[in-house]
């Protein structure tokens, strides 16, 4: 690291302690709130996920997906079939299976790093229970409203891969054989399943620390009003687009209350879209040492093309 960029580091680190000393009082409720939400949904919804994927790959299922896949996978989006199940349970289960899944994939060695890298900037993605349950039904009301977003975002989702995957698309293709199944299958399973929870748990409690010393400080409120009245945003929906973009649930949670109307759907499309930087440092520390930049184009043309998604077909469907 350079001298400015560590001076930089150091320089808000100290600044970071200083804010947790004066506004310990909101610390401590922002990360009660955090812990809440781990317990109460992150660990019910993503736990058993976590396990039946490990199992899968322990099990050798994506390379015999792989080879019904292998063709679909190689011309639209330059991989091998094996990265199929990735695409699936990180669509089915929600942030971060889908990278877990490509990091597992990776280091059985059904995947090469480069397809692995390539498949993080789509492959990860918001589920449906998130989408429909909380997004849905808890935040607009709606399991319509939930519907129109979870399929806008699984059509971005594939929108980016294939824009991501220019140039490496190719007409022929090989099939994966199938993989040996290991011993010990289950108890490897839990093993990687309890590591990457606790990873999502420990950046989820991080950034909700951080969200509520930032709104203890008033940087948040500043910025929610500054967005508002530059872009003609309700209050609430400029301050999920400001929270969202730090952590998720926090950012949807934000526009509860707020009518289904295409403009606040795309706008809360757009949040889940990105994912916020909890969900960008969770792929990071199950990626492995796999690149995460595309990962990062991936949720930013996901925001963006889900955001235009739900706007241009939301007034159809509602």
């Amino acid at each position: 690291m350079k001298k400015g960029a560590s001076a930089l580091v150091t320089a808000a680190a100290v600044c970071a302690a200083l804010a947790l000393v004066a506004c310990s009082a909101e610390a401590m409720e922002g990360a009660r709130r955090s812990l809440t939400l781990c317990a109460q949904v992150l660990i019910p919804s993503l736990f058993p996920f976590f396990v039946i994927s490990a199992l899968l790959q322990e099990l050798g299922l994506p390379s015999r997906l792989g080879r019904l896949a292998a063709p679909l996978m190689a011309r639209l989006f330059g991989v091998s079939g094996s990265g199929c199940a990735a695409l699936i349970l990180g669509l089915m289960a929600g942030y971060p299976l889908g990278a877990a899944s490509v990091a597992g994939l990776v280091q059985r060695g059904e995947l090469s790093k480069a397809e692995g890298e390539r498949l993080l900037g789509f492959c990860n993605n918001s589920g449906p229970a998130f989408m429909l349950g909380a997004a849905g039904a808890g935040v607009f009301g709606s399991l319509k409203a939930g519907l129109i977003l979870y399929l806008s975002h699984i059509a971005a989702a594939l929108l980016s891969g294939v824009l991501l995957s220019a140039g490496h698309r190719r007409r022929s293709y090989s099939l994966p054989e199938p993989a040996p199944i290991a011993p010990g299958a289950v108890p490897a399973a839990v093993l990687a399943s309890v590591r990457n929870m606790l990873n999502v748990c420990g950046f989820v409690l991080a950034f909700g620390v951080a969200v509520a010393v930032l709104d203890a400080v008033g940087f948040l409120p500043a910025l929610t009003l500054r967005l508002s009245e530059l872009t003609g945003l309700e209050l609430s929906a400029a301050r999920a687009l400001m929270v969202g973009f730090f952590e998720l649930g926090g950012g949807v949670g934000a526009m509860r209350g707020l009518a289904a109307t295409p403009l606040n759907l795309a706008v809360c499309a757009a949040v889940i879209g990105w994912g916020g930087l909890s969900v960008h440092f969770q792929t990071a520390a199950v990626a492995g040492d796999m690149k995460t930049a595309r990962h990062f184009a991936g949720r930013c043309l996901s925001a963006v093309s889900s955001f235009l998604l739900v706007l241009l077909l939301a007034p159809l469907a509602l």
